[in-house]
């Protein structure tokens, strides 16, 4: 066959339209494959600025910036040597029908762990992350939620298809213990005495040394399954300046990627990045932010896995 056309090509400037150069392929249930990539597109459940519907791609380019380094440093092995990773694309959903939307996500996500997989999401805004914990709840029942955000996104006064309600239904519907569930970066109001769920707000969390955040996910996750959100906002607007309702105080990169490297070793099921907006976003940095949260992300989940 002609190299020309088959070699590896890590130049910045082509091949990158899948994360991190992974096989491109459309029906995830049928590969051979451990994870799954499945971008979701979605901005209509947004409160405030659009253009998550972009995040997908906006991550996948950026990503190819990660794709020549093997062993990500500092983790001591290759992700792509312990793990077979594959990029299904978007998820396709008939555009302004949230009821589509919801349940197409749900289908997919349940569908693929079926076929004995799990899956990380890149969104679209946050809302996306109710329908796969759905599929999820079906699969491994009641969950832990690891939830990085500005925002609790507890919300009861919103409609059923918004990115601040999920965290109120979630529960509701029995698909994650709030009692074992902790919410990291919080920096906006809520009810603290009503809320239920484990708050590390972000005052607390810059204050705080990572060995003292991540034993406190210990002691509140417990043995459950652990899903883990991360919604772009938890970083500090000049760290992720491109999302759709950022607020001034938030962690930075390296604090964050050193609490989801010190996560390894605990039952990851699956996990998503979410609301990265490219419009709003300066140099591609909230996209590069959020394509390394997903690598690490996926390093963590993968640590449990079989040594190479």
């Amino acid at each position: 066959m002609n190299d020309l056309f088959t070699k590896t090509d890590y130049s910045l400037y082509s091949n990158s339209m899948s994360f991190l150069r992974r096989p491109y392929l459309r029906d995830p249930v049928a590969a051979d494959a451990d994870l799954v990539i499945l971008g979701v597109p979605l901005d209509m459940a947004t409160s405030g600025r659009p253009g998550a519907r972009m995040g997908p791609d906006a991550i996948r380019r950026a990503s190819v910036n990660l794709a020549w380094e093997g062993k990500k440093f500092p983790w001591d092995f290759n992700l792509l040597k312990r793990a077979s990773i594959i990029d299904a694309g978007d998820l396709v959903f008939d555009c302004g029908d949230a009821e589509d939307f919801t349940y197409r996500l749900e289908a997919a996500t349940c569908e693929i762990l079926k076929s004995g997989k799990t899956m990380l999401a890149l969104g679209g805004d946050h809302f996306i992350t109710l329908p796969i914990l759905r599929a999820y709840a079906k699969h491994y029942g009641e969950m832990a939620l690891i939830h990085f955000d500005a925002h609790t996104d507890t919300y009861a006064n919103g409609s059923a298809y918004d990115h601040g309600t999920m965290f109120y239904h979630a529960p509701n519907e029995g698909l994650i213990s709030p009692k074992h569930s902790v919410q990291i970066g919080i920096r906006t109001e809520y009810k603290q005495a009503e809320h239920g769920f484990n708050v590390i707000n972000a005052m607390e969390a810059n204050d705080l040394s990572v060995e003292a955040i991540v034993a406190r996910i210990h002691d509140v996750i417990g043995d459950k399954p652990v899903y883990i959100t991360f919604d772009i906002d938890c970083l500090d607007p000049a760290f992720a300046p491109g999302t759709g309702t950022p607020v001034c105080g938030g962690l930075n990169s390296d604090k964050v990627l050193k609490i989801i490297r010190a996560l390894a070793g605990i039952n990851i099921v699956g996990m998503d990045v979410v609301e990265v907006s490219p419009p709003y976003d300066n140099s591609d940095v909230t996209a590069l932010a959020g394509a390394t949260i997903a690598l690490e992300l996926m390093y963590a989940w993968a640590a449990n896995r079989v040594s190479e």
